[in-house]
């Protein structure tokens, strides 16, 4: 048995309130394909994104429609506010934070107007994505309702 080491499980939390869904399951082949990486989506149904995992704020996309959040564990979680997002310029986001500020798991990061996505965007649903630099070798996933701050992911 030496030699063999158990990878420490962590979690990864949904950053707002919604209905799980497998990242397959994502009407964009971007991240359906899991080109970007593996993980989850939410359909949303509170307006407050938050951290999924404690760490560094690494990106936030100048429209504010995306981040990234990176653990001091070598592990970088992307949520993806709606599909095709990007096109809105900024307009429906409000960030509550800067890049490079150090969050807990739960503190909010983007606020969204839901409805204005809704209408002018392709979708609502959030992928939330383990980036592919992690250091990730499995991901556990808990496709379910949840609230902002539950378990959506387990990763080793």
């Amino acid at each position: 048995m030496f030699g063999l080491f158990k990878r420490k499980i962590r979690e990864v939390y949904a950053p707002v309130d919604g209905q799980v869904v497998d990242i397959t399951e994502v009407p964009d082949e971007v991240f359906a394909g899991k080109m970007v990486g593996d993980g989850v989506a939410v359909n949303p149904v509170g307006d407050t994104f938050c951290a999924p995992i404690e760490g560094v704020v690494s990106k936030i996309f100048s429209t504010n429609h995306a981040f990234s959040i990176k653990s001091d564990k070598d592990l970088e979680v992307m949520v993806h506010i709606g599909l095709e997002t990007v096109a809105l310029e900024g307009k429906g986001f409000e960030r509550l934070v800067e890049e490079g500020a150090q969050v807990a798991a739960g503190d909010p990061i983007i606020k969204a107007d839901l409805s204005y996505i809704a209408e002018h965007a392709k979708s609502t649903i959030t992928p939330v994505v383990v980036s592919e630099t992690s250091d990730v070798k499995k991901i556990e996933k808990k496709l379910r309702i949840v609230k902002q701050g539950d378990t959506v992911m387990e990763v080793a």
